[in-house]
């Protein structure tokens, strides 16, 4: 009865004057509340604002991570003509060679001017840079590194998916170019030698660059000089310095930046002075004061020569590859040999030589002719001929000259 729409007038509503009997109800509310309504708007805009959130959010899409690339390494035993000069004296060792300018430990590896780039920022490319010389400084410097007993110091730098490389090249050393713990760091055979001073000699320089978006590389180039002696010997035995050159090429991605970690994809060590019959795979054993190598081997090269001077002075002779005979040594205790594990390409030119077969007797080098001026025509255009290359070791460096087939 309550829900009908039509109700009846009472007995003394009737007595008034009313034409109708009854009278119509108004309509009962059947529905939500304002407060339920109210609930459930606040409740729709909450889930929008949620589900706009998950789809256009501010930050950045993780993108899947590109494989790291193994470490290519190369390394190259240096061995001088004559026997190794030595002194007690380490300062008067130190004055005789060019390392008397070099500044000692991690203050010559100097942190070049960050500037951002396209796509980082300064504090990303001050990361990059500050972490690729912790590597150097840690793999370099450190004493319990060079003398073989710890490892962990240069491990923790690397990217992980590198570490089973790392791992094997320590644990199954090889001399393919991609094993040999003297690529990952520099380690002295501590039966043979130990440092006659801590304060190592350090010149060299880093540069950073943006590979692409997600990338930034770090190239380094530096001069070690480290002061052996023999092992046990005593402070009065004479010492005698040990010349390390390591090209290095790093490559950050985001990840990389953010946890502080490197991937190593390309290491040069050229080190010497070492016999090149001697193994330098999986450690270094130099020669000493008064020792000297067997007699024989390649043309001799300044290992601390710079990028920029490493220039052919003499002739090319063929043996194994092509290699530079300069007409002078290095003025400091004597030159270098070079015994090349694999070719570099540091990225500098040749200059012109004369290829002779061994033991032929070198001619003079002819006049330069002037090539007649070509003339311009229009050619349909060919693909490029595959080129061929050359190793040359010159100046304390392999380098690499390429020419059309």
């Amino acid at each position: 009865m309550r829900a009908a729409r039509l109700q009846e007038f009472s007995a003394r509503e009737r007595i008034a004057d009313h034409a109708p009997a009854v009278r119509r109800r108004p309509p009962l509310r059947r529905g939500l509340s304002r407060q339920a309504l109210v609930l459930l708007l606040l409740i729709a805009v909450a889930f929008g604002t949620a589900l706009y959130m998950g789809v256009r959010h501010p930050y950045p899409t993780p993108q899947a991570r590109q494989p790291v690339d193994p470490l290519r390494m190369t390394v190259v035993p240096l061995a001088p003509h004559g026997k190794v000069p030595g002194a007690t004296d380490l300062e008067r060792l130190y004055a005789a060679s060019p390392a008397a300018q070099f500044r000692v430990g991690a203050e010559g590896i100097a942190l070049p001017a960050a500037r951002r780039t396209a796509n980082f920022s300064d504090a990303q490319v001050i990361t990059a840079l500050t972490t690729a010389k912790d590597y150097l400084v840690r793999s370099s410097l450190y004493p319990e590194v060079l003398t073989g007993g710890q490892i962990r110091p240069v491990r923790v730098l690397l990217d992980p998916e590198q570490l089973d490389q790392f791992d094997r090249s320590f644990r199954q050393p090889a001399a393919d170019g991609r094993h040999a713990p003297t690529g990952w760091l520099v380690r002295f055979d501590a039966d043979r030698a130990e440092l006659a001073d801590r304060r190592i000699r350090v010149q060299g320089r880093l540069e950073a660059a943006e590979a692409d978006a997600s990338t930034l590389e770090v190239v380094t180039d530096h001069t070690f000089v480290y002061a052996l002696r023999p092992a046990g010997a005593g402070e009065r035995a004479a010492a005698s310095l040990f010349t390390v050159r390591r090209e290095l090429h790093f490559r950050f991605d985001r990840d990389d930046l953010r946890l502080r970690q490197a991937e190593l994809v390309g290491s040069s060590l050229r080190a010497g002075p070492l016999s090149c019959a001697e193994d330098a795979t999986g450690r270094l054993r130099p020669l000493l004061a008064g020792q000297a190598p067997e007699p024989g081997g390649p043309a001799g090269t300044d290992p601390y020569a710079p990028r920029a001077r490493r220039r052919c002075a003499g002739r090319w002779r063929t043996a194994r590859s092509l290699r530079c005979e300069p007409r002078q040594s290095a003025s400091w205790g004597g030159s270098f040999d070079a015994e090349p594990s694999e070719p570099v390409d540091p990225g500098v030119p040749l200059e012109p030589g004369v290829p002779v077969e061994p033991g032929e007797p070198v001619a003079p080098a002819p006049p330069p002719v002037k090539p007649p001026k070509p003339r311009r025509t229009r050619l349909p255009r060919s693909p490029a001929p595959p080129a061929r290359s050359v190793t040359s070791f010159i100046s304390g460096s392999l380098l690499v000259r390429t020419w059309p087939a």
